[in-house]
């Protein structure tokens, strides 16, 4: 495995963990985004990711400064991807904006760049084409907060060549990652394959109206012992996130129920900027959501 140079498309949520593990595990690292003020949000989610690398992992000071000084900013696709050795998509859960991004991305990488999607539950197969290297393209799937959840997913498509699938599997575990290769396409890979259904229906239960986001996570944790419930999870993935995957299944299938549940998030928590735990506001509130009370289990 000879990469170097890692570009990181997306500087979101998941983006800027995917951007800053791998600096932090001494690659080079550049981070694209569409313009400035995205590539500031990036920055600033990056720049938190530091005391949550020195209170979970032990770092110091110096490693962490320096794994932010290996990452690069440009909202310039041709310069973010000059010398890329691999580019890893975390942008929109949304096909047409990444098969846009494709297209373009293909003209402007050099022949050597591997492409990998990040998508949560989207296949490689439905980008191949618009890569314009389909036998360079895969998924690679990373779990929030990869510093402590450190899975990485790997899946190829019919046209993966086995040598660049392998090189992502060396890669995945050289920025710190257990490697979990999936030789055969499933939407969702396996974490999500497991972990959507039990949130889509959290979601349901709430857009039907049959019980509030407290009421459902205090049921979940008690009876499972779980650390937390679905909506302080989905807090944590970013409901823009939770939105178009609810949106997609709709449109995708005419699910009224998925509907449902894509308009309550759009209206009720979206529009009013309640996101999730980066925005301060999603389903709870942050930095001292109830869920995180003492008596939250108690009961009343």
């Amino acid at each position: 495995m000879a990469y170097k140079q890692i570009t990181v498309a997306g500087g979101g949520v998941l983006g800027s963990q995917i951007a800053y593990q791998t600096a932090f595990k001494g690659f080079d690292v550049c981070v694209y985004e569409i313009d400035d003020k995205a590539l500031e949000r990036a920055k600033k989610r990056i720049m938190d990711l530091k005391p949550r690398y020195q209170k979970d992992l032990g770092a110091s000071e110096e490693e962490v400064h320096s794994a932010y000084d290996r990452i690069t900013f440009t909202s310039d696709l041709s310069k973010a991807v000059a010398e890329a050795d691999l580019l890893i998509e975390a942008i929109p859960e949304v096909v047409d904006i990444k098969t846009d991004f494709y297209t373009k991305l293909g003209k402007v990488a050099p022949a050597k760049t591997v492409f990998a999607t990040n998508s949560s539950t989207l296949l490689p197969s439905q980008f191949a084409d618009a890569t314009g290297r389909p036998e360079k393209f895969l998924a690679l799937h990373f779990a929030n907060e990869i510093w402590k959840n450190n899975t990485a997913e790997i899946m190829k498509h019919q046209g993966t060549d086995m040598n660049v699938f392998q090189e992502v599997i060396q890669f995945a575990k050289a920025i710190g990652m257990v490697a979990l290769p999936l030789y055969k396409e499933q939407p969702g890979y396996i974490l999500n394959s497991l972990l959507v259904p039990f949130l889509s229906a959290a979601q349901s239960l709430l857009a039907k109206e049959v019980a509030d986001v407290e009421t459902i996570d205090k049921t979940w944790m008690i009876a499972t012992g779980a650390p937390q419930g679905p909506f302080a999870i989905l807090d944590v993935v970013g409901l823009k996130t939770a939105f178009n995957i609810a949106l997609a299944q709709a449109e995708a299938t005419g699910d009224p129920e998925s509907k449902k549940v894509a308009d309550l998030l759009k209206t009720e928590y979206i529009d009013k900027g309640k996101r999730g735990k980066e925005t301060g506001e999603g389903f709870y509130t942050y930095p001292h959501p109830s869920f995180m009370h003492p008596d939250f289990l108690k009961s009343e």
